[in-house]
């Protein structure tokens, strides 16, 4: 017997059998259990040979992402994947769409690949069954998330600190005066969670009420955010004197809307977007923005992979600050 019977009964890769008889870490204690088990049914004795085959790496990670259509998105993948290349590692990107079967599709064939590791890029994952299925693969390969949050066994998460970048934007909004803010989103993430409770807070520490109407849910395509936010502006109560948005695009659209309506920004209506990507140097005026460093967040993240591949420890949380970068669309 040799490990790859012990593969074929467990379901799991030789390599992963193969970390498991040395020792190494990046297997999740389940499986670990599950495979020493399997061992001591089968009165196993590891062939050295057999063994030594087993730990020889595909030197390919999967890499996940919803759409590289998506400015921040293309950025990181692009990063993560020059990394990879650098340190003589392939990517198998997926770009999963939003379809929650689809994106444990991708996962399955990626596991069936026999990727060495899996890196989700973005924040758009962190529904009850994707954790499932996010859950089940680190029990074979370490799980990186990138701009997202979510404790398990093999999972490290990388993610910008948006919670208090958002806040510290919108600090800096009331205090210029502002008092009708409104946050742009067009998904329900962990990130933009973050984003929502940074507005939120920012406001309880001012004394200010916060309300649901507050949240604003946008279109995913650019040109509907632009329809409905002229809608938005021309048909709202109380129109809002400053907005924060999800992210660079979304407040791209925003300042489109305002100049058809015909609201000055930053005099009646300050925009503040987060990503600080291309986008916010575009617009006219130039766009204030959250730059949450994508690179750096990538950076880390691949690092933080290769540490728990080669058997070191690393915390299963990893923070990155952001900077507000000022430009033409507020008067802070």
């Amino acid at each position: 017997m040799t490990i790859y019977d012990i593969s074929r009964m467990t379901g799991v890769s030789a390599s992963t059998v193969s970390r498991v008889l040395n020792g190494k870490k990046g297997v999740g204690a389940r499986t670990r259990e599950k495979i020493l088990a399997c061992m001591r049914e089968q009165n196993f004795t590891p062939n050295a040979l057999a063994q030594g085959l087993g730990t020889s790496s595909s030197h390919t990670v999967g890499v996940m992402c919803r759409d590289v259509g998506d400015i921040f998105l293309a950025e990181a993948v692009s990063a993560i994947e020059r990394e990879l290349r650098r340190r003589s590692y392939d990517s198998l990107l997926c770009c999963t769409g939003s379809d929650v079967n689809m994106q444990q599709g991708y996962i399955d064939m990626l596991l069936s690949k026999q990727v060495d590791a899996i890196i989700l890029v973005g924040s758009h994952y962190m529904n009850s069954k994707n954790r499932s299925s996010i859950s089940a693969a680190a029990e074979s390969v370490p799980v990186v998330l990138v701009n997202s949050y979510f404790r398990a066994d093999n999972v490290y998460c990388v993610l910008s600190d948006d919670g208090p970048a958002a806040k510290e934007a919108v600090d800096k909004l009331l205090a210029s005066g502002r008092r009708r803010p409104v946050f742009l989103r067009d998904c329900d993430s962990y990130s933009g969670r973050q984003k929502a409770d940074g507005l939120c807070a920012a406001l309880t520490e001012a004394g200010l009420p916060f309300s649901e109407n507050m949240l604003v849910d946008c279109p995913e395509d650019f040109d509907g955010v632009v329809g409905f936010l002229q809608s938005y502006f021309e048909t709202g109560k109380e129109r809002p004197d400053c907005l924060l948005a999800m992210d660079d695009e979304l407040a791209a659209a925003a300042l489109k809307a305002a100049a058809r309506c015909g609201i000055r920004v930053p005099e009646e209506l300050a925009v503040v977007g987060f990503n600080n990507c291309v986008l916010a140097r575009a617009c006219e005026p130039e766009l204030t923005s959250v730059d949450n460093h994508a690179e750096a967040l990538c950076m880390t993240a691949v690092s933080t992979l290769f540490g728990v591949l080669e058997g070191k420890a690393f915390p299963k949380k990893t923070t990155v600050s952001c900077d507000l970068v000022e430009r033409g669309t507020t008067n802070f």
